[in-house]
């Protein structure tokens, strides 16, 4: 079992309607990451929760004349449902929330990018970032090598992320990569006692 102590802090990634089942971009089984991110989110004291928080007319959205490499249908718009976090997902007051995608003129992938993230962990003296949540190969991947550029310790938590896997074995692809680059991959397992 690994010990989590107060440099230690649990970055939980978009778990939002419209990426689970159901939701306008879902990806399958998504929800069943969310017990175990409930599980292990009581063995850390510094948790931040990030969210998709996108303007109705984001560039990313299908559609959008000036979004030429990829668009996705509109997700996550502010103050919807869809940008609503999972009913079931365990968040407290005290919690951090960290919104991204709200620039309408530029789609980015990482909790970092645009945002405070950094600084507010490091005036909280941490120095490893667990990480959960939606997916696997976009928030997930850029989040976890972002924060390893910016010197954190990463772990990703195998069986708390999802991916959409299209194409198939992209998920898998990404987490060999975050491997390749130093980021370490464990389950929730390594953090509960048995």
């Amino acid at each position: 079992m690994m010990n989590i102590g107060k440099h230690d802090a649990l970055l939980v990634v978009d778990v939002q309607n419209d990426f689970l089942p159901g939701g306008a971009l879902s990806v399958a089984g998504g929800d069943r990451i969310v017990p175990v991110i409930n599980r292990i989110s009581a063995l850390f004291t510094t948790r931040v929760f990030t969210r998709d928080w996108h303007p109705a007319d984001h560039v990313s959205f299908s559609g959008h004349p000036q979004f030429l490499d990829q668009s996705w249908p509109p997700h996550c718009i502010q103050n919807t449902w869809g940008a609503q976090f999972h009913a079931d997902l365990k968040i407290d007051a005290k919690d951090r929330i960290v919104s991204t995608g709200d620039n309408p003129q530029e789609e980015n992938y990482s909790s970092f990018h645009g945002t405070d993230l950094e600084a507010w962990l490091r005036r909280r003296d941490i120095r490893r970032i667990f990480i959960a949540g939606l997916a696997t190969e976009y928030y997930v991947l850029t989040s976890a090598m972002d924060g390893l550029q910016a010197g954190f310790e990463v772990l990703v938590l195998e069986d708390a992320v999802a991916g959409v896997d299209v194409p198939p074995g992209s998920a898998a692809r990404a987490l060999q990569k975050l491997r390749d680059s130093g980021v370490h991959i464990l389950s929730s397992g390594d953090l509960l006692s048995e």
